[in-house]
C-alpha cells in the first residue's frame, strides 16, 4: 500500500507541475499541513476536505504572492489578473495556471497596444490568453510548441454580440476552438491540415462546445486594428494568423506569417511574439 500510495502521490505530483509548474511543489509544502490535520480531525471526508483547502490555500499564495516576485530574476512578469490599461485575460485560469508570464517589454507593448485600440474604439478592451509559465526556458506549455520563453502572447480576436454592438468578452469559455471559418474561395488551411494527417490541428475546434458560436460576430475591422498595433512595435518579430484571415483582413505586414500544419489553427486567436 505505501508503494501505491507514493506512486499516487508521484503522478499528481508531476501532473500538477506540467499543469501549473508549480502545483506540484505546493502539493509537497501542504503534506506539513497533512500531519497536523489528521491529528486534529477525525471524520475521514472532513479530513479530506480539510487537506483539499489546504493544498489550494497554499496553492494560491503561491500564484499571487510568491511566483510574481520568484519569476523576475528569471525576466518573467505577470500580465494583468484584472483589467489594467485595458488588457486582461479571456479566461481566469489563465492566471490561476500561472500561464500569464512574458517578458517585462512584451507586457509594456502589450498594455500600449490595449490603450491604443481603446483611444480608437472606445470602451473596447484586449482580451490576451496563454503566454507562458514563469520559470525555466524550454519548460512547455501544453500544448504550444513555442511557449516556454516568456516571448510569446497569444490574443483574442475583437468581436460584436447578438446585437452587434461591441463586446469585450469572447464566443469560448477557454478562449480557443470557435473559429472564424473559410469562406468560399479562401484557402482553407484546416482542411488541408487535416487531409494531411495533422490530427492535433483541428483537436481544439472539434472537442470544443460552440453553444455561444452564433450569439458573437468576429469584428473584421477592429482585429485588423489590433494585430497592425502588434506588427507596427519594432520589437515584434512574428504574428502567427491563418492565411484565409490575413487575406480577408489585407493584413501587409510580413511579420504575418503561416505557423505551419504542426501546430494548432490560428483563426480563433492570432499568436505575438518578440524577437
Amino acid at each position: 500500500m505505501k508503494i501505491i500510495k507514493l506512486f499516487l502521490i508521484f503522478i499528481l505530483f508531476s501532473l500538477l507541475t506540467f499543469l501549473t509548474q508549480i502545483g506540484g511543489i505546493a502539493l509537497l509544502i501542504s503534506f506539513l499541513t497533512f500531519r497536523f490535520i489528521e491529528k486534529k480531525i477525525t471524520k475521514y471526508w472532513t479530513r479530506i476536505s480539510a487537506k483539499v483547502v489546504s493544498f489550494i490555500l497554499i496553492y494560491l499564495l503561491f500564484v499571487f504572492a510568491f511566483v510574481p516576485i520568484l519569476a523576475k530574476p528569471f525576466g518573467r512578469v505577470p500580465l494583468p489578473v484584472f483589467q489594467d490599461h485595458y488588457l486582461k485575460p479571456a479566461n481566469i485560469w489563465t492566471c490561476l495556471l500561472n500561464r500569464n508570464y512574458v517578458k517585462p517589454q512584451l507586457k509594456e507593448i502589450a498594455l500600449q497596444v490595449a490603450m491604443d485600440m481603446n483611444k480608437k474604439f472606445p470602451g473596447v478592451t484586449v482580451n490576451y490568453l496563454d503566454a507562458n509559465f514563469p520559470f525555466i526556458d524550454r519548460f512547455p506549455l501544453f500544448p504550444h510548441l513555442s511557449h516556454n520563453d516568456g516571448k510569446k502572447l497569444d490574443v483574442s480576436f475583437q468581436y460584436n454580440d447578438y446585437l452587434n454592438q461591441i463586446t469585450n468578452e469572447v464566443p469560448s469559455w477557454i478562449g480557443y476552438g470557435i473559429c472564424e471559418e473559410p469562406k468560399e474561395g479562401e484557402a482553407d488551411t484546416p482542411k488541408l491540415c487535416d487531409q494531411q494527417g495533422y490530427w492535433q490541428y483541428n483537436l481544439l475546434h472539434n472537442l470544443l462546445l460552440k453553444d455561444n458560436e452564433n450569439t458573437f460576430a468576429f469584428d473584421a475591422i477592429r482585429t485588423k486594428q489590433l494585430i497592425n498595433l502588434f506588427t507596427d512595435r519594432s520589437e515584434v518579430s512574428i504574428v502567427f494568423i491563418e492565411p484565409h484571415l490575413k487575406n480577408r483582413l489585407g493584413l501587409k505586414s510580413s511579420k504575418v506569417r503561416f505557423h505551419g500544419c504542426y501546430a494548432v489553427r490560428h483563426d480563433d486567436h492570432f499568436h505575438v511574439q518578440l524577437k
